[in-house]
């Protein structure tokens, strides 16, 4: 298994391939264990007082919740056995107290976003060859303009067999014209789905959303302390009971890819609130739409970490670094979707984490923000 970038059996040239690279860099799966030279994020300096209460004075925000501070374990758990090597080796993180969204951003927020603001995000703008390749390897030359068309990934639903597992891209299509306003592409819309997650959000669309919320992506680590909740070691985010799983997170039931039972009433994805909140009232965490965080994805960033030192209010690898992607800068998504799989994904576990581009989106990668103490006493 290995990250989603590979477009060849829609591309037959090298050429092609190229673009489809920097276009669908949504990464899914890839167990493979290759060590990177990274370097280790520095914690704070000690002694630190740990922020755990609220404080009395600042009310929690519409549509979120406070996370008290503690110190749990960040990583694959000992007895996960779906764990993949880049989520190991677990370490132990101590995370100041915050605030998140209960539920990700939905397509209602987005929407008062872009009317406030006249935002137009990655997927609707033009392409910039000149940009464009200089992620790209030296020399691939431009392809022809009716390729070089805005639009994202999204799920081809209508699969009915599949000859290899490695060619994702008999699941995957890049469709002209897909947006988050038309997520399966022209004549499709939202309307009537105000609260489904907002959807084919590249990174800097949610680093736009973010500046004019006043809030921020969280840290991995921030995001897992979140899924933790009231937990400091579970594998989900209600336990370590896997067979919890269907009645709580929207993820593939049936034959990936080809058939999805929907034994849960959701193909694809869901609106927000349709299962139950973790311990402390977060809701899909796991499943439904992978979620962005502000770290930087390096596959050893965990095999790197001092962790004779104590970890805290960590903030990710400094050095990018994918063995499967390494044209491109990615960022660490989280918690999984509705395609994830136990025969192939398997990421609706909290340690899961794989790495997307900052230029792309697609159909099954939303975000939700997070607000710091600081940030809500310097409000203008």
């Amino acid at each position: 298994m290995n990250l989603l970038y590979n477009f060849q059996s829609m591309r037959n040239n090298f050429l092609k391939i190229s673009v489809i690279v920097t276009l669908l860099s949504i990464c899914m799966v890839d167990c493979k264990n290759r060590p990177s030279k990274i370097e280790a994020s520095q914690p704070d300096p000690l002694p630190h007082q740990l922020l755990i209460k609220q404080p009395d004075t600042i009310k929690t925000p519409k549509g979120m919740v406070w996370v008290q501070g503690k110190t749990f374990t960040q990583g694959a758990k000992p007895d996960d056995a779906l764990a993949m090597p880049r989520e190991q080796p677990a370490h132990e993180v101590t995370v100041d107290g915050f605030f998140m969204d209960i539920t990700e951003v939905t397509n209602k927020q987005f929407k008062e976003f872009v009317q406030a603001t006249g935002y137009i995000t990655i997927a609707e703008r033009p392409i910039d060859w000149e940009e464009m390749k200089k992620a790209l390897p030296a020399g691939t030359p431009k392809p022809a303009d009716s390729i070089l068309q805005p639009g994202s990934l999204i799920f081809n639903k209508h699969i009915d067999a599949v000859v290899n597992m490695n060619n994702y891209a008999q699941w995957w299509t890049w469709k002209i014209g897909a947006n988050w306003k038309n997520p399966e592409g022209p004549g499709s819309t939202i309307e009537d789905n105000d609260d489904y997650p907002v959807v084919h959000i590249a990174y800097d669309d949610a680093l736009a959303y973010c500046k004019w919320a006043n809030r921020r992506l969280p840290t991995e680590a921030e995001w897992e302390s979140a899924a933790q909740g009231q937990h400091t070691n579970a594998i989900y985010t209600w336990g370590s009971d896997i067979s919890q799983l269907d009645a709580s997170a929207n993820t593939w039931q049936g034959t990936f890819p080809i058939k999805n039972v929907s034994a849960d009433g959701f193909p694809l994805v869901a609106p927000v609130k349709s299962y139950p909140a973790n311990s402390i009232g977060i809701y899909d965490m796991l499943g439904n739409v992978w979620e962005l965080t502000q770290d930087l994805y390096n596959e050893g960033h965990y095999r790197q970490l001092d962790r004779s030192k104590p970890i805290v209010n960590p903030k990710g690898a400094k050095i990018a670094q994918s063995p499967n992607n390494p044209y491109q800068k990615e960022h660490v998504i989280k918690g999984g979707s509705f395609l994830c799989h136990d025969s192939y994904c398997a990421s609706f576990r909290i340690s899961a984490r794989m790495g997307t581009s900052t230029d792309s989106g697609s159909d099954h990668v939303g975000f939700r923000t997070v607000a710091k103490i600081e940030m809500l006493n310097n409000k203008k």
